[in-house]
């Protein structure tokens, strides 16, 4: 299970520190391509935590609503409760799930320090080279 303080929020922080720019650009540049970038990878995988926190936060409301002190429960309130409740549970689980999986793809992901001005230049070929022939077929034999 993640840690309490991984949430949506850290993520995309995380995501803006790593590429260096704020998460609105980046969303856009992940959509010029969707489906073949790390990039887009993490930003759907976000949106797919931000998406569980949103329903964990949904259901929490329409449980308290469903199990209010001044409200009679019948047959037929009991089970939204049960249903708002396994809701609850199967998005805490979807949270946890990728609040895990981006956080171990995000510490495995480091930026590269820009490259120097300099570039160091290629050594030269050597003037008048003869080309490499390439090795001869081996003859086989036979008795």
């Amino acid at each position: 299970m993640p840690a309490p303080d991984v949430t949506a929020q850290t993520i995309a922080e995380r995501i803006e520190d790593l590429y260096a720019q704020p998460l609105a650009d980046l969303e856009t540049l992940a959509g010029l391509n969707p489906d073949g970038s790390m990039l887009a990878a993490l930003i759907a995988g976000l949106a797919d935590l931000q998406f569980a926190e949103r329903n964990i936060d949904f259901q929490r409301q329409r449980l308290l609503q469903l199990a209010d002190p001044e409200r009679e429960i019948g047959t037929f309130e009991a089970g939204h409760i049960l249903d708002c409740a396994r809701r609850i549970s199967d998005a805490v689980a979807a949270r946890d799930a990728h609040a895990k999986a981006l956080s171990g793809v995000l510490a495995s992901l480091h930026r590269v320090p820009a490259p120097d001005d300099a570039k160091p230049e290629p050594a030269p070929a050597a003037p008048n080279a003869a080309p490499v022939p390439a090795p001869a077929r081996a003859i086989a034999r036979t008795r």
